[in-house]
C-alpha cells in the first residue's frame, strides 16, 4: 500500500518536474516549487534533502516516464529495422509531445547543468550512454539475425542517430517549427535503408 509519504513525493515531482525541466536548476527557486505545490518549505524538504536532490528526482522521473512512452511505442515493432523506424516515428511528433513535459528534459538539463550542477550533469549523460547503448543493441540484434549489414558498426551509428535527433530536437525549439524534427526523422530513415538494411 503507498504511504502518505509517498503519494506527497509523487505529487510533488508530477508538479515541479515540468518547472525544473523548463526553467533549469538555478532559476527554480523554492518558493516556486512551494507557490506551485501549495506546500510549504519543510513539507518539500520533509521529502527531498535539498533542491539538488529534488532537482536530479524530478530529471529522473521526467526520463523514466518519457522512457516508458519510447519503449512502448518502439515494442509495436516485431524486428530491428521496424524498432529503428518505430524511434523517428516517435520523434516526428516529439514537439509536441515534449511540450508537456516543459521542453525536452536531456537537451533543457543537460545544457542547465553543464556549467551549473556536474551531478545533474552526470546524470544527463548516463541517459544519454543508456539511449545509445539500447540502439546499439538493436542494431546487434539485427546484425545477428542478418537483418543489418555486418559493415555497421553499432555504438558509432547509435552516436551519430542519437545526435541527429538532439539537433533536431534543438532547432525545433529555437525556430518553434517541427519541420526540423520531421525532416531529420526523414533522413534518418533514408540512411537505415542505404547503410543498414541488407
Amino acid at each position: 500500500m503507498t504511504t502518505k509519504a509517498e503519494l506527497t513525493s509523487k505529487y510533488i515531482l508530477e508538479t515541479v518536474a515540468p518547472i525544473f525541466n523548463k526553467n533549469g536548476y538555478a532559476a527554480t527557486s523554492i518558493s516556486d516549487i512551494t507557490m506551485a505545490t501549495g506546500l510549504t518549505k519543510g513539507s518539500i524538504y520533509g521529502n527531498f534533502k535539498n533542491k539538488e536532490e529534488l532537482a536530479i528526482a524530478s530529471f529522473k522521473f521526467t526520463i523514466k516516464n518519457m522512457m516508458n512512452v519510447i519503449n512502448s511505442h518502439i515494442s509495436k515493432g516485431d524486428s530491428p529495422i521496424k524498432k529503428l523506424f518505430l524511434i523517428t516515428d516517435f520523434y516526428r511528433n516529439y514537439y509536441d509531445y515534449s511540450k508537456k513535459l516543459g521542453g525536452c528534459p536531456v537537451l533543457n538539463i543537460g545544457v542547465d547543468a553543464n556549467n551549473q550542477n556536474s551531478l545533474l550533469l552526470q546524470k544527463v549523460r548516463q541517459v544519454i550512454e543508456r539511449i545509445q547503448d539500447q540502439v546499439a543493441t538493436l542494431i546487434e540484434d539485427g546484425i545477428e539475425i542478418g537483418e543489418i549489414s555486418t559493415e555497421v558498426n553499432a555504438m558509432h551509428f547509435a552516436k551519430r542517430l542519437d545526435t541527429m535527433i538532439q539537433g533536431a530536437i534543438f532547432m525545433t525549439y529555437t525556430m518553434d517549427d517541427d519541420i526540423y524534427l520531421k525532416d531529420t526523422m526523414d533522413t534518418i530513415d533514408r540512411i537505415i535503408v542505404n547503410e543498414l538494411k541488407i
